[in-house]
């Protein structure tokens, strides 16, 4: 059974930074994709960045982009979301996924909030 728990969220003020991880079990995943999405209140959820299976190529949301740093331990099946220069509008919950042409599992999300 597939799993994926991520770690790492919680409340940090504007300017700061925070490491978010994901364990993913259950099957070896380097050949899957793997990236994270976030969901607002009251919003939906957005793709935020991926990784591809070989770790070289990377994708960012434009409202991410220079800011966060995905990166991947496919060793560890593990998938890391660095994030520096946090803005209040980076607040909310985000979740780990991992799929081969779609993303097909999710994780129960982590909660990041930053205060302005």
């Amino acid at each position: 059974q597939v799993q994926l728990v991520e770690s790492g969220g919680g409340l940090v003020q504007a300017g700061g930074s925070l490491r978010l991880s994901c364990a993913a079990s259950g099957r070896t995943f380097s050949s899957y994709v793997m990236g994270w999405f976030r969901q607002a209140p009251g919003k939906e959820r957005e793709f935020v960045a991926s990784i591809s299976k070989t770790g070289v190529n990377t994708y960012y949301a434009d409202s991410v982009r220079g800011r966060f740093t995905i990166s991947r331990d496919s060793t560890k099946n593990m998938v890391y979301l660095q994030m520096n220069s946090l803005k209040p509008e980076d607040t909310a919950v985000y979740y780990c996924t991992v799929g081969r042409g779609v993303f097909d599992y999710w994780g129960q999300g982590t909660q990041v909030t930053v205060s302005s």
